[in-house]
């Protein structure tokens, strides 16, 4: 298993990025940690995961409260001896707009949201990962050079994660700690059935990829746990493409 005896932190766990990456990392033999706002959710995935074999705890932790993070990972690496893997993939509360109509508190709002999430959950971690000479920080949501209309400050707060990702990277690189972003371009199995024009949505997603396909779930766990394993010990400060083309590399 790639994750044997690892413990395994999922911010957004009980939602279907997180518990997606949540059950790869509990597949390949990780100790998983939900953390997230709604229990409902949280138990769901713990209750697949231990379903299929494998150990899962949940926790109510508001990733944008630095007390709370602070604590949770506390409590984790107390309790499990450590953190090896954590990946964030809270939303960003985003209000998509033109730019020429959006007001300056919803445009700024991901940003903030996204810096300060990650920001607390990546500081949380690495200083329990520093004692221990190694470690894993993925993101989930990296930029790539292309945009689109009426993003407000989407596509901002992706960028700001990616010089969050590459200043911790520097920072806790010479402790052992690989800091990675998981770039997928859109997953339109994480959209609700309900989602309005999801259809049409999955097409726009579909259409400029080059493999004339999106990237699943299953495809975001099997890769967040190929990452976040010890085959990818040389991997840090970097994005990792699953878009299938759709975003294409600098």
């Amino acid at each position: 298993m790639l994750l044997q005896d690892k413990v395994a932190v999922v911010y957004g766990g009980g939602g279907s990025i997180g518990g997606a990456a949540a059950r790869a990392f509990a597949r390949e033999g990780a100790r998983v940690f939900l953390a997230g706002r709604t229990q409902a959710p949280l138990d769901k995935v713990a209750a697949d995961i231990r379903a299929a074999g494998g150990t899962a705890e949940t926790a109510l932790v508001d990733a944008l409260d630095e007390e709370a993070v602070g604590a949770f990972a506390g409590s984790v690496a107390g309790r499990a001896g450590g953190i090896d893997v954590s990946f964030n993939a809270i939303g960003v509360q985003d209000v998509q707009k033109p730019l020429l109509e959006i007001s300056v508190e919803d445009f700024l709002q991901p940003i903030g949201v996204a810096a300060r999430t990650q920001f607390l959950t990546t500081r949380a971690a690495v200083q329990h990962m520093i004692p221990r000479g190694s470690g894993v920080i993925l993101m989930f949501g990296g930029s790539g050079p292309q945009t689109a209309h009426g993003l407000g400050g989407f596509k901002v707060a992706l960028d700001a994660m990616e010089g969050i990702r590459r200043q911790w990277a520097c920072e806790a690189g010479p402790y052992g700690v690989r800091v990675v972003t998981m770039v997928t371009g859109g997953v339109p199995e994480s959209l609700p059935g309900d989602y309005p024009g999801r259809d049409g949505l999955e097409a726009a997603l579909r259409e400029p990829t080059l493999l004339k396909r999106t990237a699943t779930l299953a495809d975001v766990g099997d890769v967040a746990a190929f990452v976040a394993s010890d085959r990818a010990r040389t991997m840090t400060s970097a994005t990792v493409n699953i878009s299938c083309g759709a975003i294409v590399d600098h």
